[in-house]
């Protein structure tokens, strides 16, 4: 009877988010306003959780950020911060961007605003199974192996640390269309992130904290080109020029990158100074001094206060590392992150 009954909570399970996909694709499709909200939950989280069932697992991961950065492969980490966005902000974090698409489905991975996500990301979440999965097999699910990556990518950069609640599942759902609906753009104003974000149940200061995150890695040119042609008033017009010498308004290149600020593989609160001079690569970014209160005010503190915006932002980073998450019954532990069991 027991299993029985877990069978037709994961039939409900799957239901629901075979509903929410839809509803996703409606609102691509006929450009409907539509906030599904995303409940933040972390009550079947710990930071113990696999203490008896894989002791040892966090030490074993973090080997792995380390080792990628001892040979010099410094993006490692900044990507592997983004990945962790990515996946959360798309069903919850459940590790659904890191599933391959096949014939009958195009996946998460591969929708168009996650084509310039790192291949590095992956094999840092890949190698880290590995070794999992022959330590202690079918235990540790890929999104906690991609949550903990996340805050490793932090303290590899000198940045925060938190402690990583973990006992998320597997999605066995990933499509394309779920990506183009959920996740912000580039382009995005203000009052389209802090939409987007509270229908994650974050708030705005959770969005100026999380947007913190751009103070490492880089974006592409075709990722700001548009606030380059049309001369946006919200840029410097000094760095503008600067930019162009990268990012002439002739690019064709769509591989041209340049780095968020001038410490891209350190975290530190940069990127809220960059914000206040005007000069952040992206709308998306530079729109926060486009709200009043609250959120200029938060900018001007982390601005001001490195110490202050790592103990919010780790406050942030683990409320957002608990939206929308499987547990128990729901879900599986991939024995393989790229594809479903």
């Amino acid at each position: 009877m027991m299993k029985e009954a877990k069978k037709q909570v994961l039939k409900r399970t799957e239901g629901v988010m075979e509903l929410m996909a839809a509803l996703a694709f409606l609102q691509m499709a006929l450009g409907l306003c539509l906030v599904v909200p995303i409940p933040v939950s972390s009550s079947s989280l710990s930071t113990d959780f696999y203490d008896k069932s894989c002791p040892g697992m966090e030490e074993k991961i973090s080997h792995v950020i380390w080792d990628k950065m001892r040979a010099g492969q410094n993006i490692t980490a900044p990507s592997t911060l983004r990945l962790f966005f990515h996946d959360c902000f798309v069903q919850g974090c459940d590790g659904s961007v890191l599933i391959s698409s096949t014939e009958s489905n195009k996946s998460e991975r591969d929708a168009d605003i996650n084509l310039s996500l790192a291949g590095d990301s992956f094999d840092a979440v890949l190698r880290a199974k590995k070794i999992l999965e022959e330590m202690c097999p079918g235990v540790v699910s890929c999104a906690d192996i991609l949550a903990v990556l996340a805050r490793d990518s932090s303290v590899a950069m000198n940045g925060p640390t938190w402690g990583v609640l973990k006992g998320r599942r597997d999605s066995r759902i990933s499509h394309a269309a779920l990506a183009r609906a959920e996740l912000p753009t580039s382009s995005a104003n203000l009052t389209q992130l802090i939409a987007g974000f509270a229908s994650k149940g974050l708030t705005p200061l959770d969005l100026v904290a999380l947007s913190g995150a751009h103070t490492a890695g880089s974006a592409h040119c075709t990722e700001f080109m548009e606030r380059l042609r049309r001369k946006d008033p919200t840029m410097d017009p000094g760095f503008r020029e600067s930019l162009l010498a990268s990012c002439p308004l002739s690019l064709k290149d769509m591989e041209v990158v340049v780095t968020f600020d001038g410490t891209p593989f350190v975290f530190d609160n940069l990127y809220y100074k960059t914000l206040k001079q005007r000069k952040a690569l992206l709308t998306s970014d530079q729109t926060l001094l486009s709200g009043g209160g609250s959120i200029r005010k938060a900018v001007s503190r982390y601005a001001r206060n490195q110490t202050l915006f790592f103990q919010e932002f780790a406050a942030a980073m683990q409320k957002f590392g608990s939206v929308g998450v499987l547990t128990g019954a729901q879900g599986e532990v991939r024995k393989d992150c790229t594809k479903i069991n």
